[in-house]
């Protein structure tokens, strides 16, 4: 695995929320607490992400099929690019009560949409002018709704969830059909919810991307096919977003997370922070390596 601690600060993806709005399970993930802000321990991140990654190579390997999950406006993007990029299904629309536990259900309705997409189809024989407008506004929602997993035949082996506050009801109908979940997991939420939870700041763009992109080049690895980059993905999606996406997270940042004008300083002393936690030995060769550059 190529991620690095570094790699997550920069993201502030050790950003959690306010005290007040934690979960007590999450506990054994937090470092410490800055300015009423739970820093999120990114050292367990990093080897949640590893433990995440060996199972879904496991998956993989054994021919299994794994569905990424992100509903939430900012990522969903991110979430079907990489889904895409590995080869595997996902749900960036509404999540349809039952997709999992109600399968057969999802399954006939995508038969149908399967009818409408064909123009030789007998639903357009005989039709008035109505009717095929009617036909044809069907055609589009059921598009909108299946359309990352209109082929996925039976039932995922594994769940990707970039956000599991957001996408709870997902993650316990794969609860209930003890389908393993893989997923980001902020301080708001029980990481006991989730197989392997991944702990860090869903609400961060950069963060999701880093994290899922770095699931999603395990399981092309196993694949063995090549994972497309794209440095400008994020810079784009920030750049683009809508208005209503760019005043909801600014609502969030200030009311939730840290401000943005405390950022830097909390990243700092938290780097600060990480080093004092340092086990002598640790520190002892870090101090003789400067010894020895500064010769």
């Amino acid at each position: 695995m190529e991620l690095t601690f570094d790699d997550l600060l920069s993201t502030g993806a050790h950003f959690g929320h306010i005290k007040r709005k934690w979960h007590p399970n999450y506990k054994p993930y937090i470092l410490m607490t800055k300015r009423g802000i739970n820093i999120i321990n990114l050292d367990e991140t990093l080897y949640n992400i590893e433990k995440a990654i060996h199972f879904l190579k496991e998956v993989v390997e054994n021919g299994g099929e794994i569905l990424f999950v992100g509903t939430k406006k900012t990522i969903k993007d991110i979430v079907q690019q990489e889904a895409d990029k590995c080869g595997m299904f996902y749900v960036v629309e509404r999540w349809l009560g039952g997709t999992l536990t109600n399968f057969s259900t999802i399954r006939k309705s995508i038969k149908r949409l399967q009818s409408l997409e064909k123009e030789s189809s007998p639903l357009y024989e005989n039709v008035t002018k109505k009717e095929l407008l009617s036909l044809e506004r069907e055609m589009i929602r059921l598009q909108d709704q299946h359309r990352g997993i209109k082929d996925m035949r039976r039932i995922p082996d594994a769940l990707i969830v970039a956000d599991t506050h957001h996408e709870m009801i997902a993650v316990k109908e794969a609860r209930h059909l003890t389908i393993p979940v893989v997923a980001i997991v902020d301080t708001n939420t029980d990481p006991k919810q989730v197989d392997y939870p991944i702990p860090a700041n869903d609400d961060s763009i950069r963060a999701v991307k880093l994290i899922i992109g770095e699931l999603s080049k395990a399981i092309c690895e196993v694949k063995d096919i090549p994972y497309p980059k794209d440095e400008e993905v994020v810079s784009d999606l920030e750049a683009g977003k809508s208005e209503g996406a760019e005043s909801e997270e600014e609502s969030m940042e200030s009311e939730e997370k840290i401000s943005v004008s405390e950022k830097d300083e909390v990243t700092e002393t938290t780097s600060k922070d990480v080093e004092k936690k340092k086990t002598p030995a640790e520190s002892k060769e870090s101090k003789g390596a400067d010894e020895s550059n500064d010769d």
